[in-house]
């Protein structure tokens, strides 16, 4: 391997020229014509059981297939969770159910000839329901009289403290000293409870799938998911029919951020092409994907942080309550992140997490970017910000004083060590760009504005440590070019070119000489998907792994055409040549002669997993204006400085940066979801639910510090989830340095400013 020409290059995206293009790459591009349009009934109560359901007149109408109920699926449960197997996540699921969960719960599967038609027969079905009552406050709900899983055929798979008859999806505590001792012991306290909503991913393109059945009778799942061999296995789970009969493929992806780790919609054209061997495509409206999908899960988390005297931090408590809804989809594996990746921050003598995850009555939750770790950073960062302002220190001081530090062991992140981290440097970067030293904490504008700013560091992680998969194939065509076949889903973030850079680089070729194939379950070797940050650090090291066996495969068969020793000979990326010698032959030769009179094919495929996940670091900071007669908050300049290890790609990076900011800020100060004493969510659409534009974002400036991490390509860690993860907690402090009003409860609005500033206007206190 020579020098690096591709690694830490600016590379355009593979796929740039086709997306801008508008040529047909998305999964309802795609799509066949005739394809049965596919739509969902979906129930008007939070708790019911169907008593009746009346589809003989929906049936006869014109244009229609079929008309599914619960009494025509299969009664198997399982899980939509696109995780490792066997599943964390509990098997609560059939495809239908005759007990509905939430307002917006499958009750029924259309399947016609035209959306006109399809409409016409959903109106014509007549369902007899028994209302129940809901759970739907989550606070209420571990061992409340409701139970919303009753059934004797739910079932757990991993040891996670799950149990349907208490409401609880999962449970659990870790803890290193004696947390409560040392607590009592500190000059210093805070205990405070934080609130993170279900917020939406709201990615472009909707939850979206077509099937077919082949020549062979094979089901064909094509989908826009970022988990292409879970939903094979869930499918066959769900339709209880063998994995050998199902095949999915993943086209480009517009957009998943977590929410297509679970199989929202895949198995509705499933059981539809299955049953009537016609195929079938779902496209979600946006208003299905508000009110039936998979949002982040809502979590209450109350910290205990201590220090002494001097501001060195001696313990932290974490107690956190999620809710995951009506079904267990990631709820055992979201809480962990909440815990273990921002307690680890902190150097500390003693730590405790407990955790309870509870099910209610209301849209299940699933896996969103930064997968718990948002929710728990949000809380711990403000915990620690609301400390140093009660001691009088400069937050950004108390960190240094407090911060992990590479070479540390971190005992609330699994007792990892940090083998590569320049969260301090990132510090005192961030520091440099926004003006810290000259802003903090607040300057009054003179016209009734006063300016904050605010800081917040966080971690994440590099793949699922021991769990994970990474896989590549890589073989050599005539001429002399590449394929790498990979496993894992591209979803816009540019894996397929950040891996193909790592493949150049290692093959000592050009770019143009890789071709990277998207992901078929028949044909791509196995990969766990794209999630958990785990692509670039985990696949990577495949692709790292898969050119080294190739480059030996290349000169055992060079020195097999050149009639010499192995050991004579080297590889330059274009020809094996004699090191002392003249003998030499072209990479091209190799290609074509191998096509004749051959019996070793020159490729190699491998897999990587990984004993450790070395987390990311990353330092945001906020500098806010707020009107203090309004309580509007305007975010001014937002800076970020990121270490992901070695920066394979910087415009994507820097681009994946600026968007998980953007995603941040939005559930900072303006994505909101509430609900009716029915459990009807009334942010059904982007009119009720707001998301930031360009303009509201503001200034967002992002560099990098750079670390190597040894067991990582090229000294890589991942970036895809950390970077959502600072927006909250620095800008809600910036907010507090302003207004002395510290925010709890996301989003950051004026009325909760206002209601801070001006107890008296509303004639009590601050409810923040």
């Amino acid at each position: 391997m020579g020098e690096k020409r591709y690694v830490g290059a600016p590379v355009v995206k593979k796929d740039a020229p086709s997306l801008v293009g508008g040529r047909p790459v998305y999964t309802e591009d795609l799509a066949p014509e005739g394809c049965l349009v596919v739509k969902v009934l979906r129930s008007p109560y939070a708790h019911a059981l169907i008593q009746r359901i009346d589809c003989q007149e929906a049936r006869k109408m014109p244009g229609i297939a079929c008309i599914l109920t619960w009494e025509d699926v299969p009664g198997k449960r399982f899980t939509m969770a696109g995780q490792t197997y066997p599943e964390p996540s509990p098997y609560d699921r059939l495809i239908l159910d005759r007990r509905v969960r939430f307002v917006g719960d499958a009750v029924a599967i259309i399947a016609g000839e035209s959306n006109q038609a399809v409409d016409k027969a959903m109106k014509r079905i007549k369902v007899t329901y028994q209302e129940l009552d809901p759970v739907l406050d989550f606070r209420a709900a571990k061992d409340h009289a409701v139970l919303v899983h009753p059934e004797d055929n739910w079932k757990s798979l991993a040891p996670v403290g799950a149990d349907n008859r208490r409401n609880l999806c999962a449970s659990g505590i870790d803890e290193k000293g004696d947390v409560d001792s040392i607590l009592a012991s500190c000059a210093h306290k805070v205990e405070q409870t934080y609130h993170v909503k279900a917020n939406q991913q709201a990615m472009m393109e909707t939850f979206r799938a077509y099937s077919y059945l082949d020549t062979y009778g094979r089901l064909n799942m094509v989908a826009s998911t970022q988990v292409p061999f879970h939903v094979r296995r869930i499918l066959a789970h769900a339709l209880d029919i063998p994995k050998s009969k199902i095949r999915v493929i993943k086209p480009r992806i517009g957009g998943g951020f977590g929410a297509k780790q679970t199989v929202v919609a895949e198995v509705y054209p499933a059981i539809v092409t299955w049953l009537t061997g016609k195929p079938a495509q779902i496209i979600y409206s946006r208003y299905e994907s508000q009110i039936a999908s998979s949002p982040r899960h809502e979590m209450e988390i109350r910290v205990r942080v201590g220090c002494d005297q001097e501001g060195i931090l001696k313990a932290i408590d974490v107690y956190t309550l999620s809710n995951t809804g009506a079904y267990g989809e990631h709820g055992p594996t979201t809480v962990g992140l909440s815990g273990h990746k921002s307690i680890p921050l902190y150097r500390t003598e003693a730590f405790r997490f407990a955790y309870d995850v509870v099910y209610t009555n209301r849209m299940s939750s699933g896996a969103y970017r930064g997968y718990g770790a948002t929710q728990g950073i949000f809380a711990v960062e403000s915990a620690v910000n609301e400390l140093a302002d009660q001691i009088h220190m400069d937050p950004v001081a108390f960190r240094e004083k407090n911060m992990v530090r590479q070479g540390d062991v971190m005992p609330a992140y699994y007792g990892e060590q940090a083998m590569s981290c320049t969260l301090n440097q990132c510090m005192s970067q961030a520091a440099e760009m926004i003006g810290w030293k000259e802003k903090f904490p607040c300057r009054d504008m003179g016209n009734g504005k006063v300016r904050g700013v605010g800081v917040a560091m966080a971690m994440q992680g590099s793949a699922i440590s021991g769990v994970d998969v990474g896989s590549v194939a890589m073989k050599i065509n005539d001429d002399g070019f590449y394929t790498l076949m990979v496993g894992c889903s591209d979803m816009g973030t540019g894996c397929d070119t950040i891996l193909a850079q790592m493949a150049a680089d290692c093959m000592d070729c050009d770019l143009e000489d890789i071709v990277v194939h998207g992901t078929d379950t028949d044909i791509s070797p196995y990969d766990s998907g794209s999630y958990a940050s785990s692509t670039t650090y985990l696949t990577g090291m495949a692709v790292m792994k898969a050119c080294e066996s190739l480059r030996e495969k290349i000169l055992k068969k060079a020195a097999q055409y050149l009639n010499c020793d192995e050991a004579e000979l080297e590889f330059d990326g274009r020809k094996v040549r004699q090191v002392k010698g003249e003998k030499e032959i072209s990479l091209k030769d190799i290609g074509n002669q191998i096509m004749c009179n051959n019996e070793e094919a020159l490729a190699a495929w491998e897999s990587h997993t990984s004993p450790i996940s070395p987390p990311p670091f990353m330092v945001g900071m906020a500098e806010v204006e707020v009107d203090k007669e309004t309580g509007e908050v305007e975010l001014i300049d937002y800076v970020a400085v990121v270490d992901c290890g070695t920066v394979i790609n910087p415009n994507l990076a820097r681009v994946q940066t600026e968007g998980g900011i953007g995603q941040g800020i939005g559930m900072t100060l303006y994505e909101d979801v509430t609900y009716t004493e029915k459990g009807q969510m009334l942010e059904n659409s982007f009119m009720q639910y707001k998301l930031p534009t360009r303009q509201d974002v503001g200034k967002v400036r992002v560099e990098f510090a750079p670390s190597y991490e040894p067991s990582g390509p090229f000294g890589a860690k991942s970036i895809g989830e950390i970077v959502i993860n600072t927006p909250a907690p620095a800008i809600a402090s910036a907010v507090c340095h302003a207004t002395r009003v510290q925010v709890r409860e996301l989003p950051i609005t004026a009325e909760k400013l206002c209601r801070g500033m001006h107890p008296e206007w509303f004639g009590h206190g601050s409810p923040t």
